[in-house]
Protein backbone atom coordinates (compact mmCIF):
# COMPACT_ATOMS: atom_id res chain seq x y z
CA UNK A 1 0.00 0.00 0.00
CA UNK A 2 1.28 3.24 -0.78
CA UNK A 3 1.76 6.37 1.32
CA UNK A 4 -0.69 8.69 0.19
CA UNK A 5 -3.57 6.17 -1.21
CA UNK A 6 -5.06 6.72 2.33
CA UNK A 7 -3.77 10.56 2.11
CA UNK A 8 -5.23 12.55 -0.71
CA UNK A 9 -3.01 14.76 -2.52
CA UNK A 10 -5.23 17.51 -1.83
CA UNK A 11 -4.92 17.23 1.91
CA UNK A 12 -0.99 18.48 1.65
CA UNK A 13 -2.08 21.25 -1.07
CA UNK A 14 -4.70 22.26 1.29
CA UNK A 15 -2.41 22.67 4.21
CA UNK A 16 0.12 24.29 2.32
CA UNK A 17 -2.42 26.93 1.35
CA UNK A 18 -4.02 27.45 4.84
CA UNK A 19 -0.12 28.05 5.79
CA UNK A 20 0.52 30.44 2.89
CA UNK A 21 -3.10 31.82 3.78
CA UNK A 22 -2.62 32.57 7.71
CA UNK A 23 1.02 34.02 7.04
CA UNK A 24 -0.06 36.55 4.65
CA UNK A 25 -2.72 37.49 7.38
CA UNK A 26 -0.39 37.87 9.73
CA UNK A 27 2.37 39.44 7.89
CA UNK A 28 -0.05 42.42 6.43
CA UNK A 29 -1.88 43.11 10.16
CA UNK A 30 -1.56 47.00 11.58
CA UNK A 31 1.11 47.45 14.19
CA UNK A 32 -0.51 46.84 17.75
CA UNK A 33 -1.72 50.48 19.18
CA UNK A 34 0.12 52.01 22.14
CA UNK A 35 -1.84 51.32 25.35
CA UNK A 36 -1.70 55.05 27.27
CA UNK A 37 -1.02 54.76 30.82
CA UNK A 38 -3.01 56.64 34.32
CA UNK A 39 -0.25 59.14 35.36
CA UNK A 40 0.78 58.30 39.00
CA UNK A 41 -0.60 60.91 41.31
CA UNK A 42 1.79 63.32 43.25
CA UNK A 43 3.01 61.22 46.25
CA UNK A 44 2.29 57.62 45.73
CA UNK A 45 4.90 55.25 45.80
CA UNK A 46 6.99 54.43 42.75
CA UNK A 47 6.48 51.52 40.42
CA UNK A 48 8.84 48.36 41.94
CA UNK A 49 10.24 48.09 38.37
CA UNK A 50 11.47 51.09 38.37
CA UNK A 51 11.09 52.08 34.57
CA UNK A 52 7.17 51.51 33.65
CA UNK A 53 6.72 55.46 33.57
CA UNK A 54 10.20 55.90 31.59
CA UNK A 55 9.31 57.19 28.46
CA UNK A 56 12.80 55.86 26.69
CA UNK A 57 12.73 52.93 28.19
CA UNK A 58 8.66 52.09 26.99
CA UNK A 59 10.04 52.82 23.25
CA UNK A 60 12.74 50.76 23.64
CA UNK A 61 10.38 47.69 25.29
CA UNK A 62 8.44 48.60 22.12
CA UNK A 63 10.97 48.83 19.28
CA UNK A 64 12.50 45.28 20.75
CA UNK A 65 8.76 43.52 20.72
CA UNK A 66 8.60 45.26 16.75
CA UNK A 67 11.93 43.58 15.90
CA UNK A 68 10.99 39.97 17.45
CA UNK A 69 7.48 40.15 15.68
CA UNK A 70 9.42 40.93 12.11
CA UNK A 71 11.86 38.16 12.66
CA UNK A 72 9.04 35.41 13.71
CA UNK A 73 7.53 36.64 10.95
CA UNK A 74 10.26 36.31 8.35
CA UNK A 75 10.67 33.10 10.00
CA UNK A 76 7.10 31.98 9.19
CA UNK A 77 7.76 33.22 5.70
CA UNK A 78 10.77 31.76 5.15
CA UNK A 79 9.32 27.92 6.87
CA UNK A 80 6.33 28.40 4.85
CA UNK A 81 8.47 29.17 1.86
CA UNK A 82 10.80 25.73 2.33
CA UNK A 83 7.71 23.45 2.71
CA UNK A 84 5.91 24.11 -0.46
CA UNK A 85 8.97 23.30 -1.93
CA UNK A 86 9.24 19.84 0.53
CA UNK A 87 5.70 19.43 -0.69
CA UNK A 88 6.59 19.90 -4.76
CA UNK A 89 9.54 17.49 -4.26
CA UNK A 90 7.23 14.91 -1.76
CA UNK A 91 4.66 15.09 -4.97
CA UNK A 92 7.27 14.37 -7.86
CA UNK A 93 9.02 11.45 -5.43
CA UNK A 94 5.34 9.89 -4.75
CA UNK A 95 4.61 10.23 -9.01
CA UNK A 96 7.51 8.62 -9.48
CA UNK A 97 7.26 5.76 -7.48
CA UNK A 98 4.89 2.92 -8.61
CA UNK A 99 2.04 1.49 -6.49
CA UNK A 100 3.81 -1.53 -5.26
CA UNK A 101 6.88 0.45 -3.87
CA UNK A 102 7.58 3.59 -1.29
CA UNK A 103 11.06 4.74 -0.89
CA UNK A 104 12.27 5.36 2.54
CA UNK A 105 12.95 9.15 1.44
CA UNK A 106 9.41 9.58 0.82
CA UNK A 107 8.81 8.56 3.98
CA UNK A 108 11.19 10.74 5.28
CA UNK A 109 10.15 13.75 3.10
CA UNK A 110 6.62 13.48 4.79
CA UNK A 111 8.30 13.71 8.37
CA UNK A 112 10.07 16.47 7.54
CA UNK A 113 7.12 18.09 6.14
CA UNK A 114 5.44 17.26 9.59
CA UNK A 115 7.67 18.74 11.46
CA UNK A 116 7.81 21.75 9.82
CA UNK A 117 4.36 22.35 9.39
CA UNK A 118 4.16 21.76 13.09
CA UNK A 119 7.01 24.60 13.85
CA UNK A 120 5.53 27.26 11.49
CA UNK A 121 1.70 26.55 13.37
CA UNK A 122 3.69 26.99 16.81
CA UNK A 123 5.21 30.55 15.66
CA UNK A 124 2.25 31.97 14.67
CA UNK A 125 0.31 30.71 17.67
CA UNK A 126 3.16 32.88 19.32
CA UNK A 127 1.15 36.13 18.85
CA UNK A 128 -2.26 34.94 20.08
Amino acid sequence: MRLFDAIPRWAAVLLVSASLHAVHAQVFQPPPTPQTRTPTPPGAAPNPAGNEDDPMAHRMSVQAAMKRNTLRQQQIVDDTTKLLQLAQQLKDEVDKSTKNTLSVSVIKKADEIEKLAKSVKEKMREEQ
